[in-house]
């Protein structure tokens, strides 16, 4: 039975020897990982800061009433376009027209007692020339002729202002623009500290942005800016840096940033909540990495005594051999898109772009497609 144990091993191991040698025996091409690979080149980087905000219009004017009384009518609602001088709403004002109409009676009599004391003026001046007036009684006439001129230059003055006041009862739109938002109902009682409504112009549109300290040795005005909103997820809105704030909030250690966006569609509303991505500068002719090629690690080290929080950034490369080849990058800078390199690539190398979290330094490696490098 020992014998014909043995016997039967030795064939079964012959035949499995067979088989092998005929298919040629497992190789390392059979086991190499497949993967894709670009070429490294030189390309640029852009440098940005992203910042988020709120839409303003570029220009909003609250109108309010200065007379605190009754609305009777309203002329505009929300989204109308107004035009400088068209009528927004007209406020109760009873009182004020009962004192046009006094201070016409009293511009009226003013009138009717400087024509009668001008009569009597022009007879004291022939009467005086003929000496037959004394000097006291022709000065007493002309101080009277005077003050009737007075009283009806008081009374024209006093015309005037009941008449601002009843014209203020119609309240106008001081800039064209678009209501933005109309605050009362008619019968509400108009009051002086509240806006009737807001009148915004949006032919451009601003985002106002929180920069830290840091952010502000980067940015500078007329820096371009990328715009994005949800209601329109593949569109860019392109803007530039129009002001920066000259000093800091001493709260939050934080300045703000105005971003200015041409918007002649109107599409950006005020209350959209943006991104706006900041072009702080441009690295040419430096060494490219995509980003979603590289496998990010973070790790705790020591830093100049003190221990710190450290990312790093690894890829694998594949060599003359077909074998992997892993390499830690010295970074540049980083964007969400790219990655300039420093060292640790060299340009015409051969970057996996692909397969590369099921490799390992030194595994055999087979190219099933390539490309450009970015």
């Amino acid at each position: 039975m020992k014998r014909r144990w043995m016997l039967l091993v030795w064939l079964t191991s012959t035949v499995i020897f067979y088989q092998c040698s005929q298919r040629g025996g497992p190789s390392e091409e059979q086991n190499a990982i497949p993967v894709e690979v670009v070429e490294i080149g030189l390309g640029e980087v852009k440098q940005s800061l992203t910042f988020h905000g709120d839409i303003r219009a570029e220009v909003e004017v609250k109108v309010f009433a200065k007379i605190p009384d009754r609305i009777e009518a309203f002329f505009v609602d929300d989204g109308d376009r107004v035009q400088k001088g068209d009528p927004i709403a007209k406020v109760l004002a009873t009182t004020i027209e009962q004192a046009v109409l006094q201070a016409e009676a009293g511009l009226t009599a003013a009138k009717a007692q400087e024509a009668n004391m001008k009569v009597e003026y022009e007879r004291a001046k022939r009467l005086n020339r003929e000496n037959a007036m004394s000097t006291q009684q022709f000065d007493a006439i002309e101080t009277q002729y005077e003050a009737a001129s007075a009283q009806v230059t008081q009374a024209e003055a006093a015309l005037n202002t009941a008449r601002t006041q009843l014209r203020d009862a119609t309240v106008t739109a001081p800039i064209s623009g678009i209501i933005g938002k109309r605050y009362y109902e008619v019968g509400d009682m108009a009051s002086p500290t509240m806006p009737l409504v807001s009148i915004v112009q949006m032919n451009r549109v601003k985002i106002v942005v929180d920069a830290t300290e840091e952010d502000l040795g980067r940015l500078s005005v007329g820096q371009k800016a990328e715009v994005r909103v949800r209601s329109y997820q593949d569109e860019v809105f392109v803007g530039q840096v129009q002001k920066i704030s000259p000093i800091l909030d001493p709260t939050t250690r934080l300045a703000e940033v105005d971003v200015l966006i041409p918007n002649p569609e109107q599409k950006l509303k005020p209350g959209m909540y943006a991104e706006a991505e900041i072009t702080t500068g441009i690295l040419e002719d430096v060494l490219v990495v995509p980003r979603y090629s590289v496998i990010e690690s973070t790790s705790m080290e020591s830093v100049n005594g003190d221990d710190r929080v450290v990312k790093n950034y690894f890829i694998f490369v594949v060599n003359d051999s077909s074998r992997a080849e892993q390499r830690r990058l010295d970074v540049d800078y980083v964007n969400y898109k790219q990655i300039a390199v420093r060292s640790g690539i060299a340009l015409g190398e051969k970057l996996v772009v692909s397969g590369q979290n099921n490799l390992r330094d030194g595994l055999p490696v087979d190219i099933v497609q390539g490309g450009e490098g970015e």
